[in-house]
Formats: C-alpha cells, structure tokens, sequence
C-alpha cells in the first residue's frame, strides 16, 4: 500500500477517515516523513485547549532529576530509592549491571528496525493486543485527541519466554534477535535488583514485591520519534504514567523526556551510561500512594530521529487471577488503604480505554473519589 500523501492528509476534512488513512497506510510517522511533508498533519496537532491547561516548562535550575550509583553503600542506595520513589517518582541509575556494549548495540537494534524498508515492517503492522511482537503507531490512534509523533515496535518477552526466531526478520536478523533476548535477560536481572530495592525501601524484606510477581514479566518497546517539522505543534508522546509496576528506559542522547514535578516540567537529560526508572501506577497502588507514578512526556523536536528503548514490568500478556491492592504490613489506622483491590487485567482494561490524556488511571480505583 502507497505511502501516506500529505494531500491525502490534508484535504480529508473527517478526522476519522484521516486516521483511517494513516493506519492503512502501515508505514507510520517515518513514512509520513519519507513522503517529504513539510506541515505536522492535522491528526497530531494538539487541541488549542490541551496547550492552553499545559504545565509550564521548569525556571527552577536547582532541581535535577536524581541519579542513583547501585554500587555504592547499601543504606545509602535504598535510601536514595526511597527518596527518589516517594518525591519525584523518577530517577537515573548508572552502574547498574547492563552493560555498555548491550545498551549501544540495542539503540543501533532499534533504529535498524524503524529504518529498515517498509516491506520488511509493514509485515509486523497490527493492533491485535495478542499479537506478541507487533509495529504501529499510536496504540490509542482512535481515542487519543491528537496523535503522537512516534512509532513503536512491541515485543512482550515474558511470561511466556518469546522465541527467538518471533522477532523481525532484517538483513543482520540473528544479530538483532540475540541483541534483543540478551538485553532483555539483563534488563530482567536490573528489573529485579530493583524491585529488592523498593522492597527495603517500604521497610518489607527484599523479595517481597518479586514475591507478588511484580518482575515476572516484562514486555520491551523499541520507539522512533522522526525529527518534526513543527515541533511545537505537537508532541513525541501526550503526558501519562504507565500502568504497570516498574519501566526501565534506555535513551539515545537527542533529549526529550520530561518529567511533571510539582505541576511544572522538568527535562530528564541523557546521561552517557544512565538508565531511566520510573514508578508505575500499580507500584503506587501497593505502596497505597508512598511512591509516586509519575506523569511524564516526550517532546517533539526538529532534531533526531531519537530511539529509546523501554521495558515495562508488567503482565499485560499473562492471565492471572491475582489481586492487586495495599500492602497489607503497610497498613494501619493512621495509614488506612487508599485504593481497591483489582486484578491487572482490570486495571489495564480501564486504562487503555482511555488512551493517553494525562488522567491517571488510578483515580478509578480509589476508595474515596
């Protein structure tokens, strides 16, 4: 199927027949942008009254993100984790057990993939939610106000491992499909240094939240924001936290996260070495609100394109009827449950019913609303 034309875009004045196109198209945002545009499409300009509630960017130079050495003193790690967890819901590690040549060669894995011909990807192209390894852009494209400027290859590792030969067929195929499997055994091995971490934080023994299943599953999603040709007009991905209980993410040094931090936003910059660790809305619902899932965002930039790599830790593919609710020993009468009990697979059902709008999805499950 032909590329995305920008006339098709722009003459068709019904926003669905426009994402209609779009979609069909399974070429994504790059091949809008191969198609030589030089006009951000009407279907991801953001509404006058998203940029009109919009938190403004951050004047406070005294305030960076925290960056955490996993190798120093013991103490003073969980303590730094505590710290960051319970304030701003994000922080950087470095010296956290991945190592550099895995980290560089799985960027250059990435953006191989996005690059590579549209034959080759249009192969992946779906919004089946079964599909273990699949290519698109905009999971929420029908839902959302506007369209982020990103397309994202999805691949859910485990439970149940995925195989190898599941992965996409490129020229280099055996090196990206065992760049992809040995990141994610060391991203997995971080996942659950982690989440030991966040257990001592809370004051539990450290296998407590790897007890509840909380690093048994891990899903790897490889992003490429194309440079925009007006960048203001749009965003690389709409302000959101993530529904699952942990991500770990891996970017390139072009820049663009941000981070909403007492109602302003802050840049998260590349550091050389550094991996992102941010909290999600489920980690949040069992400390009962001591640590933060922090609403973040990706802006659009005439620079790039830029590639990052997140892991979620998470059981979005994996049936389980567990649930999820407050920690019970962290309970008490000065400290009462904030929210409900609920299984994963309804917690996530009402949030990608919404999409990505800058709600929390944790509103739905409090106790009092």
């Amino acid at each position: 199927m032909a590329l995305v034309t920008p006339v098709q875009i722009s003459t068709n004045s019904d926003r669905f027949q426009q994402l209609k196109i779009f979609d069909e198209s399974k070429a994504g945002v790059k091949g809008l942008l191969d198609s030589g545009i030089t006009h951000v499409p009407p279907i991801f300009l953001r509404p006058p009254e998203d940029l009109a509630v919009d938190a403004p960017l951050s004047g406070d130079t005294h305030f960076t993100v925290p960056v955490i050495e996993l190798a120093g003193e013991h103490a003073a790690v969980v303590a730094g984790v505590r710290r960051a967890a319970e304030t701003v819901g994000l922080f950087q590690v470095v010296n956290h057990g991945v190592a550099a040549k895995v980290v560089e060669e799985m960027v250059a894995a990435a953006r191989g993939f996005h690059e590579a011909a549209q034959e080759v990807k249009r192969v992946y192209y779906t919004r089946e939610k079964e599909k273990k390894v699949k290519y698109g852009s905009n999971f929420d494209l029908y839902r959302s106000k506007f369209a982020s400027w990103r397309d994202t290859l999805f691949c859910a590792m485990a439970p149940p491992p995925l195989h190898p030969p599941d992965l996409p067929l490129l020229c280099s195929a055996q090196i990206y499909r065992d760049i992809t499997m040995e990141y994610s055994r060391q991203v997995q091995a971080l996942g659950s240094l982690l989440f030991a971490l966040l257990s001592e934080a809370l004051g539990l023994k450290s296998d407590y939240l790897e007890s509840m299943d909380c690093a048994k599953g891990h899903s790897i999603l490889m992003h490429y924001y194309p440079p925009c040709p007006q960048p203001h007009l749009t965003l690389g991905t709409n302000r959101h936290s993530d529904p699952g209980f942990l991500t770990i993410l891996l970017q390139d040094h072009i820049g663009g996260l941000q981070v909403l931090y007492q109602n302003e936003w802050i840049d998260v910059p590349p550091i050389p070495g550094a991996l992102v660790v941010n909290i999600g809305d489920m980690l949040q619902l069992l400390s009962n609100g001591q640590f933060k899932s922090v609403e973040h965002r990706v802006v659009a930039s005439h620079k790039g394109p830029r590639v990052s790599v997140a892991c979620f830790f998470t059981l979005d593919n994996y049936p389980s009827a567990r649930m999820y609710g407050p920690i019970k020993e962290l309970l008490s009468e000065d400290n009462p449950p904030v929210y409900r009990d609920t299984s994963l697979q309804d917690f996530n059902a009402h949030y990608y019913s919404k999409g990505l709008d800058g709600n929390s999805a944790l509103k739905h499950f409090m106790l009092q609303q």
